[in-house]
């Protein structure tokens, strides 16, 4: 099996998560790629799945992902059925770190008990 073959899944995800100005390469037996993520999750959820095919320090390949936005963790479109707790869980393993979504989105929520499908949040970094 070729390199490329093995991280194939990291290279759908890549174009699942839009990835811009990618750059896929072989040489001498190592898969290197580049690429602008969106966010900083986004650049991690890449590096999650890498580790998953290639172990916590894979020798076969070489990422050097950049992030095009680094003010925010993510942005997060609310899916019906959604909480801010499940978002934070989502995002930082956490559901109490609802509170900071929280804070970071004031401009658009005024409870945190109450969102709706379609909006946008910042996500942010913490």
């Amino acid at each position: 099996m070729s390199v490329k073959a093995k991280y194939q899944a990291v290279l759908d995800l890549g174009q699942e998560l839009q990835i811009k100005n990618g750059d896929v390469s072989e040489e001498g037996g190592v898969l290197k790629i580049k690429g602008e993520a969106g966010t900083q999750y986004e650049k991690n959820v890449i590096w999650d799945k890498i580790k998953e095919i290639g172990g916590s320090s894979p020798s076969d390949i070489k990422a050097n992902i950049t992030v095009s936005d680094d003010s925010v963790y993510h942005r997060h479109t609310v899916k019906s059925g959604e909480s801010l707790s499940k978002i934070a869980k989502h995002y930082y393993g956490d559901p109490m770190k609802y509170k900071q979504i929280f804070a970071a989105n004031t401009n658009i929520l005024d409870n945190p008990d109450l969102i709706h499908p379609d909006q946008v949040l910042v996500i942010p970094n913490l």
